[in-house]
C-alpha cells in the first residue's frame, strides 16, 4: 500500500474507532507530561496500529470477536512477527476487558510504559 493510501486510511479509522478503542483512548491520551505518548490509528510500517507509543516502541492493539474469525488470528501472528522484527513489542488487549474496566487497562497500560521507560 502507497505511503499516501495508508495515511488516508488510518485518518479514516480514526474517524471510525470502535466503542473499545474510544474507552482506551480515553485512558492513554495526554501523557506526553510523563514523557511519552500515544498516537491513535497510527501507521507502522505496512500496519496501522490500533494505538502506538514510540518511545516504548510498544503497539497496542484492540481485538474484537473479528480476530478469532477467518484468517485473522493468522494474520495477527504474521503482524505481531514483524513488528517482534524491528523491536516493538504488542500488546493485545481483548475488547471485552476494556468494556469491563476501560479505566483499569488504561492505567496498567501506562504503568507498564512507564516501567519500561524507567529500565
Amino acid at each position: 500500500m502507497r505511503e499516501g493510501a495508508k495515511i488516508k486510511l488510518a485518518r479514516h479509522f480514526r474517524r471510525q474507532m470502535t466503542h473499545a478503542e474510544v474507552l482506551l483512548w480515553l485512558g492513554l491520551k495526554g501523557h506526553s507530561r510523563d514523557g511519552f505518548s500515544f498516537r491513535k490509528q497510527h501507521p507502522v510500517g505496512p500496519f496501522i496500529a490500533d494505538f502506538y507509543c514510540a518511545k516504548a516502541k510498544l503497539v497496542i492493539e484492540v481485538d474484537g470477536q473479528i480476530h478469532e474469525r477467518h484468517d485473522h488470528p493468522q494474520r495477527d501472528v504474521m503482524r505481531d512477527q514483524w513488528f517482534a522484527e524491528r523491536g516493538i513489542e504488542t500488546m493485545r488487549i481483548p475488547a471485552a476487558d476494556i468494556m469491563a474496566d476501560a479505566h483499569d487497562v488504561g492505567d496498567g497500560i501506562v504503568r507498564y510504559v512507564r516501567d519500561k521507560l524507567k529500565s
